[in-house]
């Protein structure tokens, strides 16, 4: 991943990007012993969106984040909370030390990794028998908001490659026999998304793929996502059904 990807995009990321649902919290607490006790590497961790929802079940987390923009942007979310500590590193070189972390998270980062350095790396950093949990939130591809939503991203965003986000759309990459050891487990959470005007363009602005302001493609896309939304919407607000996914398994 090149660490400038996200430059200039720590503010409106932090804003407008989406948070994970309660149950995915609760199902680590009570299937897999996520605890008060719990040492946790939340790798790519952006602007500390997954790591503030954690801060509530376990002891530490260490947000390790590659992209200044992105790390200024979460020490301002997280000064608050004593159990985060941002962590200028990579998936491949966190510089944490040795068998210390319970389990590492990636929420909408691991398709920016080196999968197999970074398998290696958590091999070093995880305590014996300690697990991964790769996170996306993801839109419901079959649903009609969303294709016509796709349409317009394919129109004015060339590096946009599908709904499922960060999943890239990509059917390879989402088969992680080559990173987990033996089986691994899928689940899936409700998290439908729910925005006004405001947070649906923010949302949009937020992405890897949305054109920068001085191409040509920008004000034009701008102005067909403000179109949709006002013929979408309901009293104010629109809703994109969506899924949290989570894969979790040893390495």
């Amino acid at each position: 991943m090149s660490k400038q990807i996200f430059d200039n995009k720590g503010e409106i990321y932090a804003k407008y990007r989406p948070s994970y649902p309660k149950s995915l919290f609760n199902y680590l607490q009570y299937k897999h012993d996520l605890n008060s006790n719990s040492k946790i590497a939340d790798i790519g961790s952006g602007t500390g969106i997954f790591s503030k929802c954690l801060s509530e079940y376990c002891n530490t987390i260490y947000a390790v984040e590659p992209n200044e923009d992105m790390r200024n942007a979460a020490k301002k979310i997280i000064s608050n909370y004593h159990n985060i500590i941002p962590i200028n590193g990579t998936a491949e070189n966190t510089t944490l030390s040795n068998k210390s972390v319970d389990f590492i998270t990636a929420a909408q980062s691991f398709h920016w990794f080196d999968r197999q350095i970074f398998k290696t790396e958590c091999k070093r950093i995880l305590k014996q028998n300690g697990k991964v949990i790769l996170i996306w939130n993801c839109r419901d591809e079959n649903d009609d908001i969303v294709l016509s939503i796709d349409n317009i991203n394919r129109k004015y965003c060339s590096d946009f490659s599908g709904s499922t986000n960060g999943m890239r759309g990509e059917k390879t990459k989402n088969d992680f026999s080559n990173f987990f050891l033996d089986q691994y487990e899928i689940k899936l959470f409700e998290n439908h998304l729910e925005f006004n005007e405001e947070c649906f363009i923010g949302w949009h602005l937020s992405a890897s793929y949305c054109p920068n302001s001085n191409e040509s493609t920008y004000f034009p896309y701008i102005n067909e996502l403000k179109n949709f939304f006002n013929s979408h919407c309901q009293n104010g607000k629109i809703i994109i059904p969506n899924y949290t996914k989570l894969y979790i398994g040893n390495i």
